[in-house]
C-alpha cells in the first residue's frame, strides 16, 4: 500500500501568507516564504501553495516569487492560484514547482485539463474542487460562484479524471479554516468513485480528522490552520497515523 500523505497549505496573497476562513483569506498572519522554509526544515512529504487572490484580481501566477520560494525548498511543491493557460503551467513548472493546481479553469473551461494533461502528464495537474453545501455542490473564485451545471462534487471528480487530472484536492468551503474536521462522507463518496489520488482538504484541526479522513479513502491529508494555530505538526501528525497502522514515510 502507498504510504499516505501529510501535506501543509500555505494560502497565499502574493507573497503574503493569509489566514483562510470559509474562504475569506483576507487576514495577513506573515510571509510565504518563511513558513515555506520552517516546513522545509521539519521535513514534510510535500507542501501546496495556492494564491487565493491571483483569480479575483485577475493576476497571472507570480513567476519571480515561485523560482524564489523554490529555490531553497527540496520538497515537492504544488503551486495554483491565476492559472488559465498551459503557458501557466509550463512557465510554473520551469520556475520549480513539480506540480500545478488548477481550479477555476478546470472547472469553467474543462478542456483546459484535457490538453493540460496531453501537453505536460496527468502527474502534473492537480484539480482542486471547491464544495459546498449539504449536496457539495460545485463553486469557483475561491467559493465566490456556484456552478450547478457541473453536478455535485462526485460527479465532476469522476468527470476531470476522464479528462487527464492526475490528482484531486477536495476542498470544503464550509470546513475552510474552522478546525471542526474534514467532511468525511465526501471524501468516501469521492474517493471511492476515482482511481486518481484524492487529497483532503478543508476543516483539520486534530490528528484525528486526518486519520478519519484516511479511514475514508483519503490518499492525503492536507492542513492549513491546524499548522499555524495549534502545537500540531505535520511530524506529529505522521507519528500520530503511523502509531495507528496507517502507512506513512517517517
Amino acid at each position: 500500500m502507498l504510504a499516505k500523505r501529510v501535506i501543509p497549505v500555505l494560502l497565499a496573497d502574493g507573497d503574503k501568507l493569509v489566514k483562510g476562513e470559509r474562504y475569506d483569506s483576507r487576514r495577513v498572519v506573515g510571509h510565504v516564504q518563511q513558513a515555506a522554509r520552517i516546513h522545509q526544515m521539519r521535513g514534510v512529504d510535500e507542501l501546496i501553495i495556492l494564491d487565493v487572490a491571483a483569480t479575483r484580481e485577475g493576476r497571472d501566477p507570480d513567476l519571480a516569487f515561485v523560482e524564489r520560494l523554490t529555490a531553497g525548498c527540496f520538497m515537492p511543491i504544488t503551486v495554483g492560484g491565476g492559472v488559465r493557460t498551459v503557458e501557466h503551467i509550463r512557465d510554473l513548472l520551469r520556475a520549480g514547482a513539480d506540480k500545478v493546481a488548477i481550479c477555476t479553469a478546470a472547472v469553467e473551461d474543462p478542456d483546459f485539463i484535457r490538453e493540460a494533461s496531453q501537453r505536460f502528464g496527468a502527474q502534473a495537474i492537480v484539480v482542486v474542487l471547491e464544495t459546498t453545501g449539504p449536496f457539495w455542490q460545485i463553486t469557483t473564485r475561491n467559493g465566490g460562484k456556484l456552478h450547478p451545471d457541473r453536478g455535485n462534487a462526485v460527479q465532476c471528480a469522476k468527470y476531470v479524471e476522464l479528462l487527464g487530472a492526475g490528482e484531486l484536492v477536495l476542498s470544503s468551503v464550509d470546513r475552510d479554516g474552522m478546525m471542526q474536521g474534514y467532511d468525511t462522507s465526501l471524501i468516501h463518496h469521492v474517493s471511492r468513485e476515482v482511481d486518481i489520488p484524492v487529497v483532503a482538504c478543508g476543516g483539520a484541526g486534530h490528528y484525528r480528522d486526518m486519520l478519519e479522513a484516511i479511514q475514508a479513502g483519503a490518499s492525503a491529508v492536507a492542513a492549513g490552520a491546524m499548522f499555524q494555530w495549534t502545537d500540531a505538526t505535520p511530524r506529529g501528525a505522521v507519528e500520530y497515523l503511523g502509531a495507528r497502522g496507517i502507512p506513512v514515510r517517517l
